[in-house]
């Protein structure tokens, strides 16, 4: 079964600096790893629609999306449809700069589909979380990367 997973980085810009690039749906393959391409369906807002289009090695997959929160400058979220995994991104007032949060979490479970590709196809929970995990920690340390120096 899918477990909740978290990682966070405390970046130096206002929560406005981090948003901008936290809530621009084609940027999220220039920092996650395991996002080759997305395309939002509009402006993004609660309720858009994104296809993308994801990797774990040799291994390609594509999934929509539904944005399903949407605070300016305090919260991001997305449920992926094919898993019903609701990936968040919370930001946070930090000293002078800002706490970026990113999780994933799967409060239904997933479907069967999804756990038989993690199970048979992608080494088993175990291995994808701590791919997931790293991947969230290479994002967020790219988002921290590119706010610092103003892209």
């Amino acid at each position: 079964m899918p477990k909740n997973l978290e990682a966070s980085i405390d970046i130096a810009a206002a929560p406005e600096q981090v948003w901008r690039v936290v809530a621009d749906l084609k940027r999220i393959p220039e920092f996650s790893p395991q996002t080759v391409r997305t395309i939002p369906f509009g402006k993004v807002k609660v309720g858009t629609f994104a296809l993308s289009l994801n990797r774990d090695g040799k291994l390609f997959w594509p999934t929509t999306a539904r944005v399903v929160r949407f605070e300016p400058n305090s919260a991001f979220a997305f449920k992926v449809l094919e898993n019903r995994a609701v990936w968040s991104f919370t930001l946070e007032p930090a000293g002078t700069g800002t706490r970026l949060i990113q999780r994933r979490d799967s409060p239904n479970g997933t479907t069967t589909f999804s756990r038989k590709a993690i199970e048979l196809g992608m080494g088993g929970y175990d291995r994808f979380d701590g791919v997931l995990v790293d991947g969230m920690n290479r994002t967020l340390q790219g988002i921290k990367t590119a706010v610092e120096a103003g892209r």
